[in-house]
């Protein structure tokens, strides 16, 4: 029997030679504050499966760029139209868009690198800068991601009204039947899981292309109510853009950094969904850049020219946009198809969104449990949340990551559209807090490559300046997300409290390890990163499947 050190426990366990054992590597801080670094054997029996490689690169990147369109742009867009006005929204989603293909160069390098199971950027954070960070971000990433799925509930409740404003079929049963799907999908197989995200996704990625089209064809004047060409008539009246709580230039100020705040919310977290599909996709080192690279080129054509579209179509100050003054309403799409004068399309449009939010629900659930599956990898969640079905299904993870669902049953008793707005407040700032900390764990992860004469498979020309900017800016977007709320006429504790509470929590989470983990470092030094451990998963990963390499064989022995 061999006897190995256990780094969980400090002890030693005895090796039962008729099962099989998983290396990993784990560094613990001793009394002197120095860091060791233990090689750990994990029993893995029929309990503690791995996660599996089934997406293929045509999921990945549909997941990556339909996974996360969802309510946010469809919904959300219209409160952020109707504060900022169509200038504003157009230029802060400009803007957004460029900081966040920062964030997506920076991550997909450092996951690139080293795309192994449970590879989260929470999971990136433990190797790369220090045990607390990877805890702190990977709660982070489980209770925020877990929150935006009833927020995809939400929202698909408020399209439901669309079609019955008397609410004359409880919204509870609509938020059942949405919660069983989304559940029930994820405690599928990864590889099923990536096929009907698929189908899903990219039916939102053809609705929106066909509202592009509609769009261009409604600026020309071709909707059945128009006299003449629409042109930027909106633009002009009421307006570009809008004040908010104070008139004249302070009130286009303050209005202008508001738009800035509300129009992240669309974009969050859609980056790290696409790292964490490099754990469970085939050639990972391949696919992954590949699906970054085209990311950015897809956030220009959907969400820059969709929010143009809106801005053309759709007046800022239709009182459908935001449910009589009270939140989100109804889609800006479905206003302009109804304004138009066309027939049914709206219908069409709105049953669209609500897939849209099943599909991006189930993404969020997707990446929730396997940040829990990622904390418990690295032994900062029970080991028991590392266990998977002989399909590589998490899925004690996936069920305690669906306990969030039960908030959308606060629509019952609240106004939907204020519950939205609590949980794009959260989210808003969770997003922010985790773009922050993916900057961190890049500029760690290229000073560790640099100390100790590494190659990267991957990198920008954008890098290492975009991670700076990308530091600064959220720094100061997550300090002014809840500023609203600081004018006397505009004072709501629930606001307030809503768009800080992530700040407090990530506080608690990081500070309160460092506390029991004090004579921790509070950064790795870049030459006791651990740059190898995991390159012969890696390395597996990119192999070509058997029948290939059989046929690669015959090929290269016909030319020799």
């Amino acid at each position: 029997m061999a006897t190995t050190k256990d780094s969980e426990k400090g002890g030693s366990f005895s090796a039962d030679p008729g099962k099989k054992y998983s290396i990993s590597r784990d560094r613990r801080a001793s009394s002197k504050g120095n860091i060791e670094t233990i090689v750990a054997a994990d029993l893995l029996d029929d309990r503690f499966q791995q996660t599996q490689r089934g997406l293929k690169s045509r999921h990945a990147q549909m997941i990556a760029l339909g996974g996360t369109i969802g309510t946010g742009l469809f919904v959300g867009s219209g409160q952020t139209l109707a504060r900022g006005g169509p200038a504003f929204i157009l230029t802060c989603y400009i803007v957004i868009t460029l900081s966040v293909y920062c964030v997506v160069t920076a991550i997909t390098e450092v996951a690139t690198y080293l795309p192994v199971h449970g590879g989260t950027m929470s999971y990136y954070g433990y190797c790369y800068v220090s045990r607390s960070m990877g805890f702190a971000m990977g709660y982070l990433y489980w209770y925020a991601l877990g929150i935006l799925v009833p927020y995809e509930i939400t929202a698909a409740g408020l399209v439901i009204q669309y079609w019955d404003p008397d609410a004359s079929i409880n919204i509870a049963i609509w938020i059942s039947v949405m919660i069983i799907v989304i559940v029930g999908l994820n405690f599928m197989p990864v590889r099923v899981y990536g096929e009907t995200e698929f189908w899903f996704a990219g039916t939102k990625v053809i609705l929106l292309l066909g509202l592009l089209f509609l769009g261009f064809i409604l600026f020309w004047g071709g909707g059945p109510e128009q006299d003449g060409i629409l042109g930027f008539a909106y633009w002009k009246n009421p307006g570009a853009a809008n004040t908010f709580i104070l008139e004249g230039s302070t009130g286009y100020f303050i209005s202008f950094w508001q738009t800035m705040v509300l129009s992240v919310f669309p974009f969050v977290f859609a980056p790290e969904l696409l790292i964490v599909t490099g754990g469970e996709m085939e050639s990972p080192r391949r696919n992954l850049p590949k699906a970054s690279k085209r990311y950015f080129y897809r956030l220009i054509f959907f969400y820059v020219f969709g929010v143009l579209v809106i801005g053309v179509t759709c007046r800022s100050n239709d009182p459908a946009l935001t449910n009589g003054g009270q939140g989100a309403g109804s889609s800006p799409f479905v206003i302009g198809i109804k304004n138009a004068g066309i027939p049914v399309l709206d219908s069409i449009v709105n049953a669209v969104i609500i897939l849209s939010a099943w599909s991006s629900g189930n993404s969020f659930l997707y990446i929730s449990s396997r940040s829990l599956y990622s904390l418990a990898v690295s032994g900062s969640a029970p080991k028991i949340f590392k266990t998977c079905s002989k399909r590589g299904v998490p899925y004690y993870a996936v069920g305690v990551s669906s306990l969030f669902t039960v908030l959308a049953y606060l629509n019952v008793a609240s106004s939907g559209s204020k519950v939205f707005n609590w949980f794009v407040n959260l989210v808003n700032t969770a997003g922010f807090i985790s773009w922050i900390c993916c900057a961190i764990v890049f500029l760690r992860f290229r000073k560790a490559i640099k100390t100790q004469g590494k190659t990267v498979p991957y990198s920008s020309f954008v890098q290492p300046w975009g991670s700076w900017w990308v530091l600064g800016w959220f720094s100061f977007l997550l300090l002014i997300n809840g500023f609203a709320t600081f004018f006397p006429q505009n004072w709501d504790v629930a606001d307030f409290f809503t768009a800080y509470f992530s700040v407090i929590i990530f506080a608690l989470l990081y500070f309160g390890h460092r506390i029991v983990y004090r004579y921790d470092k509070w950064a790795w030094s870049p030459s006791e990163v651990d740059l190898l451990t995991g390159m012969d998963e890696v390395a597996e990963a990119e192999r070509p499947p058997p029948v290939l390499d059989t046929w690669w064989k015959k090929v290269k022995s016909i030319l020799e």
